[in-house]
């Protein structure tokens, strides 16, 4: 067994790799989680939490069903949006329970109006260790990784180690975006990063440790679990959805270019079975001559937007999805065109109830919203993400692994 030792910071940040020689040979690759070798026996007589969903697995079957029946106490469950069993829809409050399985209490991240986002003080005491073991895809507005940052954060505030077991990023190949601006900060972007990142947890944590952004610049103590057999770039099909509307891989490489329309009134496919890979408007019937009709689906969506109304417009479950890779770039095109296509254009960026603009939060800025009204090219607006894309790059370039 190879330890790597890296000082990030005042923090220390462990490494973890195997280099059992048939591992090398194959090309498989391996996550954290499945590198049970590397962590269990620093798990052994220690009081350990947990941060997981429906993602999080050891050969396959539930991480902390196997860790329990490996004889490791865990005394506490923390679970993010879409619940432990990832089977809520989004946005729906969760609640805290007991695991009927396992016995363990089951403490939500994702509480009634974002009451409880983080580990309170009292949910940390008696813990040992924190593993975090939950599959992401890479994108600043999904709230895995605010969840992240504030189990993260807790940790480091309560003195805790944070074990991650690291598991590829399947939209790892590039970073674009608009830097997110500090008074857009959100459970739906929380760090001044890009809409697409380019990076694990794993890297992630040397990057909020380094670049001192948990709260007042609090270090946290790390151990990381690398993925075997993996770099930047390789092909990752996830073994399963991370999340009830992320069902397919095809939806997973456009989400960070739809997503940004649930600041619109463009409906992006929630209420189908098909969410993320379409987009389309009640509003658009003259345009477009492909349409669908978003329904209520339990654990899906059971409240989507224009329910029970025919949208017209693109269906891309046939897109190419290499384009992402080829380009380095998301699609800023489908934007301006479904803008430029509205007819209402004063209610196409929808405003939430304190009367800001939810696609904003969603943006990290005000300014993309203002370029595609002014009718600004995608060249423009692109030039306008400059230094601070270029800067982000050169940050991020300090905490890879892989």
């Amino acid at each position: 067994m190879k330890r790597n030792v890296i000082s990030i910071g005042l923090a220390v940040l462990i490494v973890l790799t195997m280099t059992n020689c048939s591992d090398s040979k194959s090309t498989e690759i391996i996550t954290g989680a499945d590198q049970t070798k590397e962590y269990l026996p620093y798990l052994k007589g220690k009081n350990v939490a947990m941060t997981i969903n429906h993602t999080s697995t050891i050969d396959g079957k539930s991480s902390l069903d196997s860790l329990v029946a490996l004889g490791i106490k865990i005394v506490k469950v923390f679970g993010p949006e879409h619940g432990f069993r990832g089977n809520e829809p989004n946005g729906a409050v969760i609640q805290n329970e007991i695991d009927e399985k396992t016995g363990v209490p089951v403490v939500s991240l994702y509480g009634e109006k974002g009451e409880k986002l983080k580990p309170m003080p009292e949910d940390m005491a008696g813990v040992d260790v924190m593993l975090f073991d939950i599959q992401d895809v890479g994108v600043r507005f999904y709230t895995y990784l605010s969840t992240f940052h504030y189990v993260m954060e807790a940790c480091a505030e309560n003195n805790v180690e944070l074990i991650v077991l690291d598991r590829p990023n399947p939209n790892d190949f590039y970073v674009d975006g608009p830097i997110l601006e500090e008074e857009y900060n959100s459970f739906v972007g929380m760090d001044p990063i890009p809409i697409v990142h380019g990076m694990t947890f794993g890297e992630y944590a040397g990057m909020l440790n380094g670049e001192g952004w948990l709260e007042n610049g609090i270090k946290c103590d790390l151990r990381i679990v690398k993925i075997q057999n993996y770099d930047h770039g390789k092909t990752y099909i996830l073994p399963l959805p991370p999340s009830p509307n992320l069902n397919t891989q095809q939806s997973i490489q456009l989400y960070p270019s739809l997503c940004l329309f649930e600041g619109t009134v463009i409906s992006q496919g929630r209420g189908t079975y098909f969410p993320f890979t379409v987009l389309g408007s009640p509003e658009l019937k003259d345009k477009y001559s492909f349409s669908f009709t978003p329904d209520s689906i339990r654990g899906m969506s059971e409240r989507p937007p224009q329910r029970g109304l025919e949208c017209y417009g693109i269906d891309l479950r046939n897109y190419n999805t290499d384009i992402f890779r080829e380009t380095g770039r998301i699609n800023l095109g489908w934007l301006i065109e479904f803008y430029n296509a509205y007819p209402d254009k004063e209610k196409f960026f929808t405003v939430r109830s304190n009367g800001k603009y939810g696609f904003d939060r969603l943006a990290g800025t005000a300014r993309l919203r203002e370029q595609i009204i002014a009718g600004k090219s995608e060249d423009e607006i692109r030039a306008s993400w400059e230094p601070g894309l270029s800067q982000y790059k050169t940050i991020r370039e300090k905490y890879l692994l892989y």
